[in-house]
């Protein structure tokens, strides 16, 4: 028999979002990555953030918000002092969509060192605060 818990949408996103953002923090801890660990540390940031999206929009809806999109869940998200840096969070959705449907080493290159000195940050935020969540 289950507690219930985990039959709520957000913790049962949150458990794969955290298993995603394992994988980008062990490429994060790459110093100097060959061409195709940087397309892993990409792919496991775009995997991450999407998740990491979601989980926002499931708990907002459980909370009684009615988002859908990325941009709508993460501006109601800020809103509420559920994330902190609204602006961080945008610009990674707009860098989440050019990475998914190109590839150019340039943009890969910037791509990278945006998801190392903000990105990164701002999910390792959400995993310690919803981790928090998943407790209580």
């Amino acid at each position: 028999m289950t507690d219930g818990s985990s039959d709520i949408r957000w913790k049962q996103r949150f458990s794969h979002f955290q298993k995603a953002f394992l994988l980008l923090e062990q490429t994060i801890a790459i110093p100097s990555p060959s061409d195709a660990e940087r397309a892993g540390l990409i792919q496991f940031f775009e995997m991450s953030f999407e998740l990491a999206w979601k989980v926002l929009k499931d708990y907002l809806q459980e909370e009684g918000f009615r988002v859908v999109s990325p941009r709508e869940t993460i501006k109601q998200a800020f809103q509420i002092g559920l994330i902190s840096d609204g602006r961080v969070w945008l610009e990674a959705l707009q860098d989440r969509n050019l990475t998914v449907h190109t590839y150019e080493e340039k943009i890969a290159l910037a791509v990278e060192e945006k998801i190392r000195d903000g990105y990164y940050p701002v999910l390792a935020a959400l995993v310690k605060d919803f981790n928090e969540k998943d407790r209580q």
